[in-house]
């Protein structure tokens, strides 16, 4: 549908008039949830997890102390973008369901195997997704389930994950789940499965690197 621009699994959006933003959540119907996704709620502390599970594996990999505080100021937004992550991930899984679709562990294996062939090591695939995907090391597998995920719904819809057939799905999926997301972490846009706010892209260019080193 729309064009992507730079990270990992998360959707560019723009604001557009006719989409319905959400119900912000963390209110009393919500006390302490960054998010809720169906009848699954994402907790800030959660979510502060996930961010310091990047931001321990960012400081690893640049122990040097200036590096590290120029990496932390280039993924200043990771926390919003972190949420968008998990939400997002609920999300397809969620139109994945609906089209019958599984991920079995062989298929993420494979994927992996394809990349880390790419990358020339496990150590040498890792650092490539925390750099350019904002993806902890202990994230991997989940996130290449959702490139898998994804690769095979689009296969299902008959499209790829750059086109409106793909996305529409994604949006359904976006309106059955009733996304209420906390207001200190933006909107969320059930037309387009995205943050209003969010700036950072989805999974088609991992999704399309994945596919090639699949079938490699």
């Amino acid at each position: 549908m729309h064009r992507r621009r730079r990270t990992a699994l998360v959707l560019s959006a723009a604001i557009v008039a006719a989409a319905p933003l959400l119900t912000a959540c963390g209110n009393d119907a919500h006390p302490g949830a960054a998010a809720v996704v169906g009848d699954q709620r994402i907790t800030v502390a959660q979510l502060e997890t996930r961010v310091n599970e990047v931001r321990r594996a960012q400081r690893a990999a640049v122990p040097d102390e200036t590096q590290y505080e120029q990496v932390v100021a280039s993924t200043s937004s990771l926390t919003r973008d972190t949420l968008h992550n998990m939400v997002l991930d609920r999300v397809l899984h969620r139109a994945a369901q609906d089209q019958g679709i599984t991920v079995t562990r062989k298929e993420i294996q494979e994927m992996r195997t394809g990349l880390v062939q790419q990358a020339g090591s496990s150590a040498a695939l890792e650092t490539a997704w925390l750099q350019k995907y904002g993806v902890a090391p202990e994230r991997l597998d989940e996130n290449l389930r959702l490139q898998v995920e994804a690769r095979k719904l689009a296969q299902k819809l008959g499209t790829d994950t750059s086109q409106p057939a793909f996305w529409k799905a994604l949006s359904t999926a976006s309106g059955e789940l009733h996304v209420d997301l906390n207001p200190r972490y933006g909107s969320w846009d059930v037309q387009k499965s995205s943050r209003v706010d969010a700036k950072t892209p989805w999974v088609r260019e991992v999704t399309t690197s994945g596919t090639q080193q699949t079938a490699a």
